[in-house]
């Protein structure tokens, strides 16, 4: 934190210091939720909610006068998915007159479903949001993953099933053009302009983690369902295949011959924390979770010894105590992000705030970190027309009926094994990785 001057006189709310893009200060925040979300400390609980409501930007949509000439879905996406857990664990609420955190993630899904594009590719959303913007002619999977996600999460804190029509229809998409295969790797996208065919094939964590995310929330909001399940089992198995090097979490498209760049160094923070929720939704994947998760925290630790306060974090946790000397704001929140995720294992008395209700539907439980809905604890007020300009028939309906939220009644029932080592060497981690 103490390279975010954000919150300081003379300083814009949310904003990194260069040379970071706009969508990392989303990204950041949203660690900084699941921070006090595991541990409980709220000391950095107002600098979050003075960025998020801040650059919720006049239209209170993630829109941004200061970011209008670069700004994509995905930039958009992330700082609505910051919202969204806002709403999930039970942040503070915003004062009355001020956006809401479920009415924020409705705003930025309904203008994503309005810019869904079936002229080329037979659909998905472009990368970039503006014709002038690099990128604009190029379909990922990163755009659509932030949309499927945020889709699926609407759908099981609400109980709207329009949103989970919606994020079928984007899986389906994926699948369709190839950006999701047969053995569930995910590919970064195509441009648009060959029709998606010539699809570019690297595949990143976030991709991995944000549509595991997503199809854990839809295997809870479907009861179980068999499909969602086997997609869960299926991006589970090919995910922890390619981004585990001997059970320590690696960026295998850049990590092994160091050429990640500021974007890609704060990966694994998110990836981190796609997998503990994950394990929060679908409790059978915290038997293959929890040790990834638990090996690359006492991992990502060993490595925060670096610098002249010796407690800078290196990128390659494989080295463990041998530090790369790779330092930055990316590679803290991604060591902060698998030191934090891996206490999901740690169990901890149901309460009424804190992201504790939930869970997915298979019995048990009692003790976890589940995302709240509207039905079992969530206080956020949403507003199912956010975004969508007055007279409108509403963006979010894409062809759809648009139906009123139903209270959705899930049982907690996550079956928790406890990491066994999440001693000091994790405690003393926190503790570096904002010191630094």
């Amino acid at each position: 934190m103490v390279n975010y001057k954000g919150n300081l006189t003379g300083g814009t709310p949310g904003i990194l210091p260069d040379p970071f893009f706009w969508w990392e200060g989303g990204g950041m925040f949203m660690t900084l939720i699941d921070y006090w979300r595991y541990t409980g400390d709220a000391s950095y609980n107002d600098v979050i909610s003075q960025a998020l409501l801040f650059q919720a930007g006049p239209e209170a949509d993630y829109m941004p006068i200061n970011q209008t000439k670069n700004e994509g879905n995905d930039d958009q996406g992330f700082w609505a998915m910051a919202a969204m857990l806002a709403a999930e664990t039970n942040f503070a609420n915003p004062p009355k007159g001020k956006p809401q955190w479920l009415a924020l993630a409705q705003a930025v899904f309904n203008e994503m479903a309005s810019r869904w594009d079936t002229q080329m590719c037979g659909g998905g959303l472009k990368w970039q949001i503006f014709t002038f913007n690099k990128g604009y002619n190029y379909k990922n999977s990163i755009a659509n993953g932030c949309f499927f996600n945020l889709g699926a999460r609407l759908a099981r804190y609400t109980g709207n099933d329009t949103y989970a029509q919606w994020a079928t229809k984007i899986w389906d998409w994926e699948q369709s053009v190839g950006f999701i295969d047969n053995e569930f790797n995910i590919y970064d996208g195509a441009a648009d302009t060959t029709n998606c065919t010539d699809i570019i094939k690297l595949q990143w964590s976030y991709n991995a983690g944000i549509y595991l995310h997503g199809a854990a929330n839809m295997y809870n909001y479907t009861k179980g369902d068999a499909t969602w399940k086997s997609r869960v089992e299926g991006l589970l198995t090919q995910t922890t295949s390619i981004f585990f090097n001997q059970t320590i979490m690696e960026e295998q498209a850049c990590e092994g011959v160091n050429t990640c760049n500021t974007d890609q160094l704060s990966f694994k923070a998110y990836f981190s924390s796609w997998l503990a929720a994950t394990t929060t939704l679908a409790s059978f994947t915290l038997s293959t979770i929890g040790p990834l998760l638990q090996s690359s925290a006492v991992a990502a630790a060993q490595q925060c010894n670096g610098g002249a306060s010796k407690t800078q974090c290196g990128f390659r946790w494989t080295q463990r105590t041998v530090n790369d000397g790779n330092f930055g704001i990316g590679q803290q929140m991604s060591a902060l992000g698998a030191i934090q995720s891996a206490m999901v294992a740690v169990p901890r008395p149901t309460t009424s705030s804190g992201g504790t209700s939930g869970g997915d539907t298979t019995g048990g439980g009692g003790f976890n970190f589940a995302p709240v809905t509207n039905s079992t604890g969530g206080t956020s007020q949403g507003d199912p027309n956010a975004g969508v300009p007055q007279g409108s028939s509403g963006a979010m309906a894409g062809g759809m009926e648009v139906l009123k939220p139903v209270s959705m009644k899930e049982k907690v029932a996550a079956g928790f094994l406890t990491v066994a080592v999440l001693g000091g060497v994790i405690g003393g981690g926190v503790v570096m990785v904002f010191e630094s």
